[in-house]
C-alpha cells in the first residue's frame, strides 16, 4: 500500500531553494534545517532558563533509558513531558535543569556518581547523560529529579574489561513494534527477564497514522489526540510519535529494566526508503528534509551517545562494542547508504539488475569498517546486529525463485563480499540478528545457498515483531513453502514476541519467547523453541 505524505509549507519552501549537493554539505543542511534542528547557544543567545520548581505535573511521562554501555561508562536518557501529546511537551521554549544520579544499590544509599544536565528546548527538552568513571562488569541505577519531581529508577550496567574473559552473556533481540497493530505485552515479559543488554533492530515506531481509539488496541478507555492521525512528515510529527509510543507503559518497563543498543531499520522515517530515494520518489532535497527531521528525532528519543547526533539528514548510527573477550557487536546501518532497491522494489527473480556488483546495502564506507573490525577482533562471537533478513530466502519453489529486493538477497554482491570478508578474517563464530520481517527465523549462513552441504559460515536469528502484523499465526500460510524451499532455514513462527540468545564459551543458544495475542492486553509468554550452536562447528540444532 502506498502512502502519500502531505509535505508542510515548511519542507516545500526549504526544498525548493536548495539543490542536493548543496544540501549534503554541513553548511547547507545547517541553513536549510534552521526551522527544525537548531542547536543550543550559548552565551545571551542561549534559551532562557525555566525553575524546575514551576513544573506543575510530573515530567518524567516518558520514563528512563539507558543504552550503549562500554566497560567504564553508560549513557542516560530522559524527557521532559508533563503534557506529551502536546508539542513541546507542554513545557515552554526554555531550557531546564535536571539532576541525576547513579548508584550501586536500588535505594541510592551508596551514589557512584551525580551531576546536573540540561534539558535544551531544541532537543525537545530530551537528556543524555554520558556517565564516565565507573567500574567495569557492574550493576548500577539511576534516576532524574526536575524541581520536585523523581523519575522511576532505572537499572543499567556497564560492559565487561576489553581483556577480560566472560564466560557468558544473554541479549535480547526485539523490532517492528506498530502502536496500531496492539498492545506491547511482550515488552512487559522482557522487563521481567534475565537479560544483560537489549538490541532493538529496527522499526521503532512508524510513521502510519494512529486513529483516536490506538487501532488495533481499541481503546474504550481514552482517546488519543488528532495529531497523531496523520503520516509523520514534520519533527514535530516524528516527536509527538515518539511520545506516544514511550508513554506505552510495557515499552517505559523494558528501558528501565535493561540498557538498549538501538539501530534503525525504515519506519522511523518512512517506509523502504533507501538512501536519499523515498517510497514515492519525493524529489531528493524533499525527501532529505524528512529524513533530517526523523534522524533528529531518532536520536532526541533515544539512549544515544554524543557521536550518533545528526548533522542534518545524516548520522553515524554504525558502531561496534565488545562484552570483554566474548563478543564483538558490529551494529549495523542498511537504509542509509544503500543503493536504491532493484526492480522496483518488493519481490523479484534475482538478475542483471540486483546483481550489480556496484551495488550496495551498507555503502563502501561501513562495508570496510565492518570486514577491518573483523580482522582486528580479539572476540569469541562476532555478532552482527542489523536489519533486514540476511540469508537466503527463497519465496516460492520455482526453479528460479523470487526473492525479496528490500532484503540482503536483493543486495547479493554485498552479501557475498562481507562473507569473503568473514572468510579472510577467520571469523569462526559468527551470528547475524535480524528484524524487519515480522516473524521468528532461523537459518544456516551457508557459504552457498543453493548447495545445502556447503559450509555452514554462520548463523542468523531473526526477531518477530512486538506487534507488526497484529497476532500472527504459529504457521503463517506460507510455511510449508518458505521450509521447503529453504533448507537452511531451521525454524518459522509467525507468533508476536523477542528472542534471547546466551553466549557462552561453548555454545550459543537461542530461544524464541512469543505471546498468543497482542490485539488484548496481558497474554502470558511461551518458549516457541529453542536452538544451540557450538564454538567452533556452526549449525543450528533444536536445543
Amino acid at each position: 500500500m502506498s502512502h502519500v505524505p502531505q509535505h508542510t509549507p515548511e519542507l516545500r519552501v526549504a526544498a525548493q531553494h536548495l539543490g542536493r549537493r548543496r544540501f549534503l554539505t554541513v553548511a547547507g543542511a545547517a541553513a536549510a534545517l534552521a526551522f527544525s534542528v537548531n542547536l543550543p547557544t550559548a552565551g545571551p543567545a542561549a534559551a532562557a532558563e525555566l525553575d524546575a520548581r514551576k513544573i506543575t505535573a510530573d515530567p518524567f511521562t516518558l520514563g528512563v533509558a539507558s543504552g550503549d554501555p562500554l566497560p567504564e561508562s553508560v549513557l542516560l536518557w530522559t524527557r521532559l513531558a508533563p503534557k506529551p501529546y502536546e508539542t513541546g511537551g507542554g513545557l515552554p521554549a526554555q531550557r531546564v535543569d535536571v539532576r541525576w544520579e547513579l548508584a550501586h544499590d536500588e535505594r541510592f544509599r551508596r551514589i557512584a556518581r551525580h551531576g546536573t544536565a540540561a534539558a535544551h528546548p531544541e532537543f525537545n527538552h530530551s537528556v543524555h547523560v554520558e556517565v564516565d568513571g565507573l567500574a567495569p562488569g557492574r550493576v548500577y541505577y539511576y534516576r532524574f529529579r526536575a524541581g520536585n519531581w523523581i523519575s522511576e529508577t532505572g537499572r543499567t550496567r556497564t560492559a565487561p574489561a576489553a581483556s577480560r574473559r566472560v564466560s557468558e552473556l544473554t541479549l535480547a533481540a526485539v523490532s517492528c513494534q506498530a502502536y496500531h497493530d496492539g498492545y506491547f505485552t511482550a515488552y512487559k515479559h522482557l522487563a521481567e527477564d534475565d537479560v544483560d543488554v537489549v538490541f532493538h533492530l529496527g522499526d521503532y515506531l512508524y510513521e502510519y497514522a494512529v486513529d483516536s481509539v490506538g487501532g488495533a488496541r481499541k481503546y474504550t478507555d481514552r482517546v488519543l489526540p488528532d495529531v497523531f492521525h496523520r503520516e509523520t512528515v514534520t519533527l514535530e510529527d516524528y516527536r509527538l510519535r515518539y511520545a506516544l509510543y514511550k508513554s506505552d507503559p510495557d515499552l517505559r518497563a523494558a528501558h528501565a529494566a535493561h540498557p538498549f543498543v538501538v539501530t534503525w531499520d525504515d519506519h522511523e522515517t518512512e517506509n523502504n526508503y533507501a538512501d536519499d530515494t523515498s517510497e514515492n520518489d519525493d524529489p531528493p532535497a524533499e525527501f532529505l528534509l524528512r529524513r533530517a527531521s526523523a534522524y533528529r528525532a531518532y536520536w532526541e528519543n533515544q539512549p544515544l551517545r554524543r557521536p550518533q547526533l545528526p548533522t542534518g539528514p545524516d548520522a553515524q548510527l554504525y558502531r561496534r562494542l565488545v562484552w570483554g573477550r566474548l563478543a564483538q557487536f558490529d551494529i549495523l546501518d542498511t537504509r542509509q547508504y544503500r543503493s536504491d532497491q532493484a526492480y522496483g522494489d518488493g519481490s523479484h527473480v534475482p538478475g542483471p539488475e540486483s546483481d550489480d556488483p556496484a551495488r550496495t546495502i551498507t555503502g563502501a564506507t561501513q562495508e570496510r569498517w565492518l570486514i577491518d573490525g573483523w580482522r582486528r577482533s580479539r572476540a569469541l562471537w562476532n555478532v552482527v546486529p542489523q536489519q533486514v533478513t540476511f540469508s537466503e530466502r527463497r519465496l516460492d519453489l520455482n526453479a528460479q525463485a523470487k526473492l525479496s529486493m528490500d532484503a540482503w538477497d536483493g543486495y547479493r554482491a554485498s552479501r557475498e563480499r562481507v562473507l569473503a570478508g568473514a572468510k579472510a578474517a577467520r571469523v569462526e563464530n559468527l551470528m547475524v540478528l535480524t528484524g524487519d520481517v515480522h516473524v521468528g527465523y532461523a537459518f544456516d549462513i551457508k557459504d552457498d545457498f543453493a548447495d545445502p552441504a556447503s559450509r555452514t559460515l554462520g548463523t542468523e536469528i531473526v526477531a518477530t515483531s512486538i506487534t507488526s502484523g497484529k497476532d500472527g499465526a504459529e504457521k503463517p500460510a506460507n510455511w510449508d513453502t518458505y521450509t521447503r524451499a529453504n533448507p537452511h532455514l531451521k525454524f518459522y513462527n509467525g507468533r508476536r514476541g523477542y528472542v534471547t540468545v546466551g553466549l557462552g564459551e561453548s555454545e550459543a543458544r537461542a530461544d524464541f519467547k512469543t505471546v498468543s495475542a497482542v490485539s488484548v492486553p496481558g497474554a502470558p509468554i511461551t518458549t516457541a523453541a529453542s536452538f544451540v550452536t557450538e564454538v567452533g562447528d556452526q549449525g543450528l540444532r533444536p536445543a
